[in-house]
Formats: structure tokens, C-alpha cells, sequence
């Protein structure tokens, strides 16, 4: 599959808010969902995926943050976007309690595709290191159906702490927390041996209560990582599909 013929039917533009303009490929009609890509990029599969999610009724905006979009997976290709993810200042990849400074940015798309596509609010798909972003854009209102697939930010390397952090600064985990305590449920998905998620579904269950929903996998290899794209679980995707669904389709 080329670069171009994984994204077939796909808009291509800019959005630029917070000082900086990132290309954004969007498809569909219905209400909007955030799918974020990860590591190394939008590849086919993250863009098989949002095909699903736009074959599902909703608008899909997937923004490009690292990589060549289209490009498929390989060993030093995902190295080159791993090591821009840990030296770009958007990301926080190592420090605890901050917040990753792309989550304005992608708060401002999320307003952006709301007023365009209308609906009661949108929702957003996360996965390894932007897994966890859906939780920051609970801030806002308008995001009502997070979704977090194997949430791997800050890297789970080093400090013990790292391990359960959910890349959130003490007021914001203080905002998210109210909003499920308002009832604002988040979805979560993993295999139960990834490491790179490490404590994180633990942390999630203590700062959001009833309200996160648990997806946890048992792990066959310790490749296990990718539930929506590269170890495809259909189950998972279903089960996303209709979490999106039954937040947004009403």
C-alpha cells in the first residue's frame, strides 16, 4: 500500500491554533471524533481504523504530530519518530504531574470540529504516547466520550513515579476528576502484560472512579501493545465504535 492509497477519501488541510499549524486529514459526516495517531505515525492501520470510525457515522479529524502520513510501520522508521516525540517540547515524555503542551492545541481542533460538525459534543481516540490525550481534553466541556488505548506518556523508564503518572498537572487532574464524578465516562484499552502502560489503569480507576471503563486483554506476546491498529483486537474497535456511538448518537 503507498503513502497516498492508505489515505484515499481523506481531506487534507491545516489547522493552526496555539502558535502552530499542523496538517489535519478529515472524513466523514456525523459527529466529530479526534483519532490520534501513534507512534510512528498514521500509518494504514491507525488509518484503517479511523476509516472504521467514519464507516461508523461520525466526522473523523486525525492530525499528523509525528511521521509521514500513510507510511507503514518498520524498525528504524518507528525509531526517527521515537526519538522526535522525546526531544519535541509538545510532548511531555518524561517529567510527572504536567500536562503534554499539544493537549491546547488539540483542545482548540476539538472546538474547531465541533462547530463544524455539530452534535452534543465530540469524542477523541488516543493510542501509546497521545493514549492518554483524550483524558487532558476533558477540560473542555465539549469532549464527551474519551477514549484511551494503551496510554504510554511519560515513558514508564526510570522513576517509579513515571509509571502510574496520567500526564496531567495537579489542576487539571482536579477538572478531570470533577468531570466524571458529573458523570463524563472514559474508555480504556490495553493488553494486561504492556509495560508501557505500566500502573496507569490503576492511577485512572483512582482519580476517575465508576467512571472509567476498563478494556484489558490478555497478552500472548510481549509484542502486545497496539489493541486498535498493529495487534488488532475486533472486539476492542467494536467496543470503541459503540462507546463513541452511544455518547454522541443521541
Amino acid at each position: 500500500m503507498g503513502l497516498t492509497s492508505a489515505l484515499d477519501g481523506w481531506q487534507r488541510s491545516e489547522f493552526t491554533a496555539d502558535g502552530r499549524a499542523r496538517l489535519v486529514f478529515r472524513r466523514g459526516t456525523g459527529p466529530g471524533v479526534i483519532v490520534v495517531h501513534e507512534i510512528p505515525g498514521i500509518t494504514p492501520k491507525v488509518a484503517a481504523f479511523a476509516n472504521d470510525v467514519v464507516a461508523a457515522g461520525f466526522t473523523v479529524a486525525m492530525p499528523s504530530l509525528v511521521g509521514t502520513p500513510g507510511r507503514a510501520v518498520s524498525g528504524l522508521y518507528g525509531t526517527a519518530s521515537l526519538v522526535k516525540v522525546c526531544i519535541a517540547r509538545e510532548f511531555v515524555t518524561w517529567a510527572v504531574q504536567r500536562t503534554s503542551p499539544i493537549i491546547a492545541w488539540l483542545r482548540a481542533l476539538a472546538a474547531d470540529l465541533h462547530a463544524s460538525a455539530g452534535g452534543p459534543g465530540v469524542g477523541a481516540v488516543g493510542m501509546c504516547f497521545s493514549g492518554g490525550f483524550a483524558l487532558g481534553m476533558m477540560v473542555d466541556e465539549v469532549m464527551i466520550a474519551p477514549v484511551l488505548s494503551q496510554p504510554s506518556l511519560p515513558f514508564a523508564v526510570g522513576k517509579r513515579a513515571r509509571h502510574a503518572d496520567l500526564n496531567l498537572s495537579p489542576g487539571d487532574a482536579r477538572r478531570v476528576a470533577q468531570r466524571a464524578a458529573d458523570g463524563c465516562e472514559v474508555l480504556g484499552l490495553r493488553f494486561k502484560e504492556d509495560r508501557l502502560v505500566g500502573g496507569r489503569f490503576d492511577a485512572l480507576r483512582g482519580l476517575l472512579g465508576d467512571a472509567f471503563i476498563a478494556v484489558e486483554l490478555p497478552s500472548t506476546s510481549k509484542k502486545d501493545h497496539s489493541v486498535l491498529t498493529e495487534q488488532r483486537d475486533e472486539a476492542s474497535v467494536q467496543r470503541v465504535i459503540e462507546f463513541l456511538q452511544a455518547k454522541l448518537q443521541h
